[in-house]
């Protein structure tokens, strides 16, 4: 059993718990997810089983689509609606929706983000959420990520004193930290009290399914019907068409001359409409191209 299931993660469960029940449903080892989502987060997760395993780091280098709602008048220590309230202040009056908008503006393409203390970036070898849960300070490392847009969902809600909007960015944005960071140019303590990932990728709500419908999928050994080949998680990269010789070259894992400029890199190596491979520049030898990774037809 071979692909990709773009699983829509319901609340209450993390991203290996996911992993860990597609595992007993597929009756697998080779399982794992594209991307960390929080417990509290629904969305697509997208999940590699079988082959699909070897392109999992080229999965979770795609652009994502959140909704999200942001809370004024209060900051807790995680950043979002689970946490302990660290700061508060009265608001009195919302800001208007024009003030919102130029604000979102200001935090549009490349910006520096500092990931969450309850996250699960790494210093010096330990996760920060683990630093957290022994009060320990760690300076965190600033980030550049890349917002493409942010678009208000709705007028500001006056009585709730929340902000729904939708976000279109790079890997590795926090969106929790989105709201702190967008909350304080408003003048006010924020979190974030609702996200929900709607695409990740060529995989969105359009195209996911959940457990109840993987059950039934199972049970009528219709699994295919619900997994996508290889090809479609590396529709984010430029394609090279080879013929039947270097397609055998490119299954033994040589290095080859290429001569083919490409927009991405990495790229997918392609014959017959199969995907054989994932190369990329050979930055010690000029003109030539190596593997990254090969999968067996």
């Amino acid at each position: 059993m071979h692909g990709i299931l773009p699983l829509w993660k319901p609340r209450g469960l993390t991203s290996h718990d996911c992993v860990i029940k597609i595992r007993k449903m597929f009756q697998t080892k080779k399982v794992g997810h594209t991307g960390t989502l929080d417990p509290d987060v629904e969305g697509v997760l997208p999940i590699c089983i079988g082959k699909a395993t070897k392109i999992v780091p080229f999965l979770t280098n795609t652009k994502k689509v959140y909704v999200a709602k942001l809370k004024l008048g209060a900051a807790t220590n995680t950043e979002d609606a689970s946490g302990e309230i660290v700061e508060e202040k009265v608001v009195n009056v919302m800001p208007l929706q024009k003030e919102i908008e130029e604000i979102c503006l200001q935090f549009t393409g490349e910006i520096k983000q500092i990931p969450p203390m309850y996250s699960a970036v790494k210093v010096k070898g330990k996760k920060l959420y683990e630093y957290a849960r022994e009060n320990q300070y760690v300076e965190r490392p600033v980030r550049t990520v890349s917002i493409e847009e942010i678009s208000l969902l709705s007028p500001p809600d006056n009585k709730e004193h929340t902000i729904s909007f939708r976000v279109v960015c790079s890997k590795g944005t926090y969106i929790r930290t989105l709201c702190v960071d967008i909350g304080k140019a408003l003048g006010y303590p924020a979190h974030m009290a609702s996200l929900v990932r709607e695409a990740t990728g060529a995989f969105s709500n359009k195209n996911a399914v959940t457990f109840a419908t993987i059950e039934e999928a199972i049970l009528n050994q219709r699994t295919t019907n619900i997994l996508y080949p290889l090809q479609f998680g590396l529709t984010h990269l430029d394609v090279w068409n080879v013929d039947q010789e270097v397609a055998q070259r490119v299954l033994y894992g040589q290095k080859l001359p290429c001569n083919v400029q490409f927009k991405t890199d990495p790229f997918v190596v392609v014959h017959n409409n199969c995907v054989l491979a994932i190369y990329k520049v050979y930055e010690k030898q000029t003109g030539y191209v190596k593997p990254v990774r090969v999968f067996s037809r």
